[in-house]
């Protein structure tokens, strides 16, 4: 699969400051989103729930080193991720604060592939934005039916 390569002349260079600041807010968005699917993951009582959770996260580290290696791919270097918003430590507001995030997350992908113009990258955001959205309704479906 093509994630896009760059060349950019100095025409794109504002393109290219905002893409790099975006992807470090994907990065640390996707870290996030791991430590704190893993902490909901280990609250959870019911086997179903534990196990969508897992399956939810294994997408987030998917993310999270497919947007590292674009990172890497435009800067030379890597981002050192951070948790930009802490997981509530109750297992309901964690699914709730976890399937709002992820509605904002589709919203913000969204938003990056309207503006970038190469073709790989755009693919790339709309894709995870598809997964992001998959990822709230599972939330939802776990807000309705197994709360613990």
């Amino acid at each position: 699969m093509y994630y896009g390569y760059y060349d950019y002349s100095p025409y794109d260079i504002r393109q290219n400051t905002r893409i790099i600041s975006d992807l470090e807010k994907a990065i640390n968005g996707e870290y996030s989103a791991i430590q704190c699917y893993e902490k909901l993951a280990q609250k959870a009582k019911n086997p179903e729930a534990k196990k969508i959770i897992q399956e939810i996260r294994q997408d987030e580290v998917r993310h999270y080193q497919l947007f590292s290696k674009l990172y890497y791919s435009l800067t030379g270097k890597n981002h050192k991720p951070s948790v930009t918003e802490p997981c509530p430590d109750q297992f309901r507001e964690g699914l709730l604060f976890a399937f709002k995030d992820e509605q904002k997350t589709v919203d913000f992908y969204l938003t990056v592939s309207d503006y970038v113009r190469d073709q790989g990258t755009k693919e790339l955001m709309k894709r995870i934005a598809q997964d992001e959205q998959q990822h709230a309704v599972w939330f939802l479906y776990l807000l309705t039916h197994h709360v613990s």
